[in-house]
C-alpha cells in the first residue's frame, strides 16, 4: 500500500486516471480513524472523496480492507497519528 499525507486537513478526492490496477482508498482523521473506504476502477477518472476534512489517505490493493474486516470507525495505530487533535 502507499500513505499520502498533506500539510493540512482539508476534503481530498483521487481518481485513478493512469493507474493499471484496482485500489481500495481509506480517508484517515488525525487521529487514525477511518472516515471513508472507496473503491476505485483502474484508468478512470471518476472522483473519490473524503466525506469529511482529512490529512491521510491509505491505497491498498481493492478488497484488502475487507479481508481484514476494516471498515469506517476503525482506528489505525502509526507514530504520525496526532491522538490529541
Amino acid at each position: 500500500g502507499m500513505i499520502f499525507v498533506f500539510e493540512e486537513r482539508s476534503p481530498q478526492c483521487f481518481w485513478m486516471k493512469n493507474t493499471l490496477i484496482p485500489l481500495s482508498a481509506a480517508f484517515v482523521a488525525d487521529d487514525g480513524r477511518i472516515v471513508n473506504i472507496e473503491d476505485m476502477q483502474p484508468q478512470s477518472t471518476d472522483s473519490h472523496c473524503s466525506r469529511e476534512p482529512v490529512r491521510y489517505v491509505l491505497e491498498m490493493n481493492q478488497g484488502w480492507f475487507a479481508k481484514k474486516n476494516i471498515k469506517p470507525g476503525f482506528r489505525l495505530a502509526a507514530p504520525f497519528f496526532d491522538k490529541a487533535r
